[in-house]
């Protein structure tokens, strides 16, 4: 008879948790702006006008900084990976619904104006739940094995990538809507790195100003999933009240808005703010529970020699 009041109190004992989260990091400096929201009609209106002024240089400092939410960063997870390549599509040939990601970098310090030449980290699983370079790790449910794929995408690159800020601050990438895997709802891992260099085809020294993920409202995965090649992949997808990493913030929590159809492809977008001085990998930094188990039953790989490990995937 209880059943719903103990489920409701788990999920309030969490979001507390990724609150308190949120807050610590805020006191410390650590933060993501965000101006923009998928179902807040008056923070969207407040970010579109911060971001044009921004854009224009005629936006005052002290005006448009009230606009800037200061919000701290989130676990990085554990399945990152150095070595990722400069480029727009980082697809490597994986199947799904289009996505192109649009994000605008500003620098909550200085009014909300345009951060040129961050580079623009983002990383996520394949339509069925996989990461590159972890491809034993049971992603939950049923799916294939990640060896059916016959993309012929690289499992050490596919669906990783870098891009440089133009100087509106903003960085686009061509991928695919994310699959799901338990016990996260569907996301996409985000880094903001300053100060390094190009070299290699990927990026080097710097320092992260800001670990994020980018969030979707449940109505996309809902009728993407239906359709090949996620459909292969069975069983419950979790919802954004019951997520460890999301705290129920809308788009200064990482919500993006989106727009298109599962026929024609989504472009999502989010405005997000550093302070390009502080430093911040997010490791340790929110609850996320615990990764999902390898294909044997087992916790899933390590991360990478000299890779922080984290709780959240």
């Amino acid at each position: 008879m209880n059943g719903k009041k103990d489920t409701d109190s788990d999920i309030t004992r969490r979001r507390a948790l990724a609150l308190s989260g949120v807050a610590a990091g805020a006191a410390v400096g650590f933060g993501v702006t965000s101006c923009s929201s998928d179902d807040d009609t008056d923070t969207q209106a407040a970010a579109s006008g911060a971001a044009s002024a921004a854009a224009s240089g005629s936006a005052s400092a002290g005006a448009s900084s009230d606009l800037c939410v200061l919000n701290g960063s989130v676990t990085e997870g554990p399945y990152y990976l150095d070595g990722a390549l400069f480029r727009k599509n980082i697809t490597d040939g994986k199947e799904g619904v289009p996505l192109t990601v649009k994000l605008t970098v500003l620098d909550q310090t200085d009014g909300c104006t345009p951060v040129k030449d961050a580079a623009v980290e983002i990383w996520h699983c394949d339509a069925w739940g996989y990461y590159s370079g972890y491809t034993t790790a049971n992603p939950g449910g049923s799916a294939p094995a990640e060896s059916e794929d016959t993309s012929g995408a690289d499992d050490k690159t596919y669906l990783r990538g870098y891009q440089t800020t133009d100087g509106k601050g903003v960085v686009t990438f061509t991928t695919i809507f994310p699959g799901w895997y338990t016990p996260r709802a569907t996301h996409i891992h985000v880094k903001v790195h300053t100060g390094g260099k190009k070299a290699d085809d990927t990026y080097e020294g710097g320092k992260v100003n800001w670990t994020g993920q980018l969030f979707f409202d449940d109505k996309y995965g809902t009728e993407v999933y239906k359709t090949e090649p996620y459909s292969r992949h069975t069983g419950t997808v979790t919802k954004l009240d019951d997520d460890m990493v999301y705290a129920g913030g809308g788009a200064k929590d990482g919500l993006m808005t989106l727009t298109g159809s599962v026929d024609k492809g989504f472009t999502g977008t989010l405005t997000v703010g550093i302070d390009p001085d502080k430093e911040n990998t997010g490791a340790g930094s929110g609850d996320g529970g615990s990764p999902p188990p390898g294909g044997d039953g087992s916790a899933p790989p390590e991360p990478p020699s000299g890779q922080p490990s984290a709780s959240a995937s």
